[in-house]
């Protein structure tokens, strides 16, 4: 009995991950269109961007496959940052402060 409450336990707790971690997730879509050479690699756009950012702590990168788009998160002074970059330019299209 006790094998079978763990079973449906862990069950519950792993369902969602595939939906995070298969291949159609965000950092799957972006290596499929950085193939097909729609997109620039993220360590581009982080080689153009970190450096612009002195002072700051970089939390990581999303992927947005809709909008083509990398968002870069950084903490200064105990505020978020935000910066959207379009990941077929390279541009910066915005940053909150």
């Amino acid at each position: 009995m006790k094998t079978i409450s763990l079973l449906v336990a862990a069950s519950v707790l792993l369902a969602p991950l595939p939906l995070l971690a298969g291949p159609g997730g965000e950092q799957g879509q972006a290596r499929k269109e950085l193939r097909a050479g729609n997109v620039r690699s993220l360590r581009e756009i982080e080689q153009r961007v970190l450096p612009s950012m002195p002072g700051a702590q970089y939390l990581g990168p999303e992927y947005d496959p809709a909008a083509m788009a990398y968002r870069l998160k950084f903490i200064r002074d105990g505020r978020v940052i935000f910066i959207d970059i379009d990941a077929r330019t390279g541009e910066v299209m915005r940053q909150s402060r």
